[in-house]
């Protein structure tokens, strides 16, 4: 989300797009395995090689406000939500970990409303595209223990 922002703050230059990704790895995840920093780039380039689709779907959804007049901050944080929404692996980011995440971003580093106006909009979109998920199950972490074993370990 920071590298979108940088990005579009910088005038939308691709050509530093590279410098600006790389930056912000070291200042903010210098410990970063190799396939995150792999995910995290493939994101922002993703993001970015879809903003003109992406914009217009953000238009769409919200058509009383026009993408100029989307703080950056809720801009970047739309269009990579979005971007994982719509064209990212579903395997990796379940839809609905992708719209939890982008509001969490959104209440965290944009303004008071920005967390209501990023659900709105990411839940229209969702609502459109059928709901993809929707009666998924939670997948369990293949360390937790079984549960019938928990509950004799209860009764013990």
């Amino acid at each position: 989300m920071q590298s979108l922002y940088e990005w579009d703050f910088g005038g939308q230059k691709n050509e530093k797009l590279p410098e600006i990704v790389e930056h912000n790895i070291q200042e903010f995840a210098s410990g970063l395995k190799e396939e995150h920093i792999e995910f995290v780039k493939s994101l922002v380039e993703g993001t970015i090689s879809k903003q003109k689709e992406i914009d217009a779907i953000v238009e769409k959804a919200a058509p009383q406000w026009p993408i100029k007049q989307i703080a950056m901050v809720d801009k970047a944080v739309l269009r990579l939500g979005i971007y994982e929404l719509l064209f990212g692996k579903r395997d990796e980011v379940p839809p609905k970990v992708a719209i939890n995440e982008s509001i969490e971003l959104a209440k965290t580093f944009g303004g008071d409303a920005s967390g209501k106006f990023v659900n709105g909009v990411l839940g229209t979109i969702y609502r459109e595209i059928g709901e993809p998920g929707k009666d998924d199950k939670p997948k369990e972490k293949e360390d937790s223990p079984d549960p019938e074993e928990s509950e004799d370990k209860k009764t013990e």
